[in-house]
């Protein structure tokens, strides 16, 4: 992982700072530079050190340091396997299998997803401060992306917010939605007194936005295409539940099913639009949940 970001300034870079470039052209965080501009290598023109306040020329290359960066405090590594079919200088992405957790919580300190990354960091003799931009509750398999340094989650959580990462699903249901494709466009809160229990509230819920589209019906049972327009917590549980077809296996809105430890939900494909690349990625519906929607579980 290079812990340096490295720019060529163009002829529509003149007359602008290095701190204006580093903001503008890199995403950099004015913490972040607050933080570089004092290491000896913080921040390096043609090799040089130089102040944020430099005017470059076109044709130089600025170089910034990304920080020195500890291990994620409280996660403890450790080596367990990871499904990785992306990997660049900027993310990760990993493939969770179902009924993994994505974070230690108290009384789970281990065998989580941030756990097995900081183990394998460490095995490669680097720090690596965990950083998922897009989290999967427990239950739910697929692909999520990881960011791989501050300065790189700084870029890709402003990706998230401003449309640049798509983010598709696939659920098994009960039932099957009518229509069998539409948008549900309903806000989301916290149901009072139920912990992290999420419900449709009109008056104090935040705007929240699914497209769905029904793929095949099984018997009782739908095979649903989702893709996200907002990202709030539990958001295509909560959805689901609502118009009378929650998923299998959520026993948080629906029922549990014994010897099903899941919610029948696939992050199925990720894309990732930044200005220097393109990340397109899928992930096949996963055995357990083919068998869900044909109702051998």
């Amino acid at each position: 992982m290079s812990d340096r970001i490295e720019y060529t300034v163009g002829p529509e870079d003149e007359g602008m700072t290095l701190g204006q470039l580093a903001r503008r052209r890199l995403g950099l965080s004015a913490s972040l530079l607050r933080q570089i501009k004092w290491l000896p290598d913080g921040i390096l023109l043609d090799g040089e050190r130089v102040f944020v306040s430099v005017r470059p020329k076109k044709g130089q290359v600025m170089s910034l340091s990304q920080g020195r960066e500890e291990s994620s405090k409280g996660i403890i590594p450790r080596r367990g396997k990871l499904d990785i079919p992306y990997e660049d200088g900027l993310m990760l992405i990993i493939d969770k299998p179902g009924g993994v957790a994505v974070h230690p919580s108290p009384g789970h300190p281990d065998g989580t997803v941030a756990n097995f990354v900081v183990g394998m960091f460490e095995e490669r003799g680097q720090n690596m401060v965990f950083r998922a931009i897009n989290r999967l509750d427990r239950g739910t398999s697929g692909l999520m992306c990881v960011a791989k340094s501050k300065h790189a989650a700084g870029v890709l959580e402003n990706a998230l917010h401003e449309g640049h990462i798509t983010r598709r699903y696939l659920a098994v249901c009960q039932g099957a939605p009518c229509p069998p494709k539409g948008v549900i466009d309903l806000p989301i809160g916290l149901e009072e007194g139920r912990g992290i229990k999420r419900r449709v509230d009109f008056e104090g819920g935040q705007r929240a936005v699914t497209h769905y589209e029904t793929l095949e019906t099984h018997g009782g049972r739908s095979l649903i295409a989702l893709q996200l327009e907002t990202g709030r917590t539990h958001q295509i549980r909560v959805h689901m539940a609502h118009m009378g077809c929650p998923l299998v296996g959520d026993f948080m809105y629906g029922e549990e099913i014994e010897g099903f430890d899941r919610v029948a939900l696939h992050s199925c494909y990720i894309n990732i639009e930044l200005e220097d690349r393109r990340v397109e990625l899928e992930s096949p519906l996963p055995r357990e949940l083919e068998r869900a929607l044909k109702g051998e579980i």
